[in-house]
């Protein structure tokens, strides 16, 4: 029996009974999947998160000469005669031992798939992940002290969860617990200690918490629409992408960050607070370093964010003559990626002054940009 094409809808339990049906009769994962109308990864990965071990080797290692192994249970990999045991039904396809005609005399690791409690696993999960934090404090705090100095290390959370299982928790979940705050009370773990903040749609019923920002006057024509019509008409001019990198947003310091993408020159100038004064006499510091020639040139226009530093769009465009040296726009709200070149740049920043690092103390610090 064959069912039509279900990708797209979870597994029942129906269809997990199938599964082990396949399983006990040696047919591929590929075949299984085609019964049920499922892709060959999904059953595979079914397969392989849901079987349990219904038997360990009592052996140190897994190996093929156990029956003639003088040294016993103190067997070593370095052992010369060491040759791993390998079993392509356990380990490829389809991944359990079910149905096994050597299963009660194989003497390896044996797993075993069943339906009822692999259904009953994944509803509970489906459960779990909707009921938002099911953490006591001390769990908590034991996630917070393991991950917060693999963080300072510079370890994203997907090396983290990979190399520490220990920890029960996939990328996703830590992801959340970090943005959601429930790590820094214990061990003061935020958002800050990520290279990059994760930018994800909000979900619906925490969206009508926050207040939508409405566009401004100096938004009018300087929109992120109007800079892809300005760039059509001006295919040849010369853009640059600017924004602002902090370690503290309320106390700073503040980095303010340009990338001349005619060059792939990255400049950057630091600042002691972050208004709408100091972003524009970063700009200003810019043009009398390039010149004004150069930096008509190379910044014809500038493409920033709509952070409430960058509003004094009609003071950067003009001079105090009145004379244009660029043009202002501005990119779509929470759409970073519109000047993504810029935001991957901030990364190596982020390498080589970690946040948190006192610019001052590394005398690194031009004091006229201050």
């Amino acid at each position: 029996m064959k069912y039509n094409s279900n990708k797209g809808k979870h597994l029942t339990l129906e269809e997990r009974r199938i599964i082990l049906k396949g399983i006990e009769n040696g047919s591929s994962v590929t075949a299984i999947a085609q019964t049920i109308g499922k892709d060959k990864s999904t059953v595979s990965k079914e397969i392989k998160k849901h079987r349990i071990l219904a038997y360990k080797n009592k052996m140190a290692l897994d190996c093929n000469n156990y029956r003639h192994c003088k040294l016993g249970r103190n067997c070593k990999s370095s052992c010369p005669s060491y040759s791993p045991f390998k079993c392509s039904r356990r380990d490829r396809s389809p991944g359990a031992c079910n149905g096994c005609s050597i299963y009660n005399s194989c003497h390896f690791d044996k797993y075993r798939y069943i339906p009822e409690e692999a259904n009953a696993e994944y509803r509970n999960m489906l459960v779990d992940c909707r009921l938002g934090v099911n953490l006591t404090s001390s769990e908590a705090k034991a996630i917070g002290d393991a991950v917060k100095p693999l963080l300072d290390k510079g370890l994203s959370p997907y090396v983290i969860v990979k190399e520490h299982p220990e920890l029960g928790i996939c990328e996703k979940t830590l992801y959340n617990y970090i943005e959601s705050g429930v790590l820094q009370a214990t061990s003061g773990t935020t958002v800050l200690d990520l290279r990059r903040q994760p930018s994800r749609k909000i979900r619906k019923k925490q969206s009508t918490v926050y207040k939508k920002r409405k566009d401004k006057k100096y938004l009018h024509g300087r929109m992120y629409k109007d800079y892809l019509e300005y760039i059509s008409l001006n295919p040849d001019v010369f853009v640059t992408q600017m924004d602002t990198v902090y370690n503290d947003e309320t106390n700073g310091p503040f980095i303010q960050t340009f990338k001349l993408m005619s060059g792939k020159f990255l400049f950057a100038i630091f600042h002691e607070s972050k208004t709408a004064s100091d972003m524009l006499k970063g700009i200003d510091i810019l043009e009398e370093t390039l010149g004004s020639e150069l930096f008509e040139r190379h910044c014809h226009i500038i493409l920033t964010d709509r952070g409430t530093e960058f509003t004094a769009a009609d003071a950067a465009e003009l001079r105090l003559d009145g004379s244009r040296r660029t043009r202002i726009f501005y990119c779509d709200p929470m759409q970073s990626g519109q000047k993504g070149s810029l935001e991957n740049n901030h990364e190596l920043l982020r390498y080589i002054f970690p946040k948190g690092t006192d610019l001052r103390e590394l005398g690194l610090v031009d004091q006229k940009c201050t």
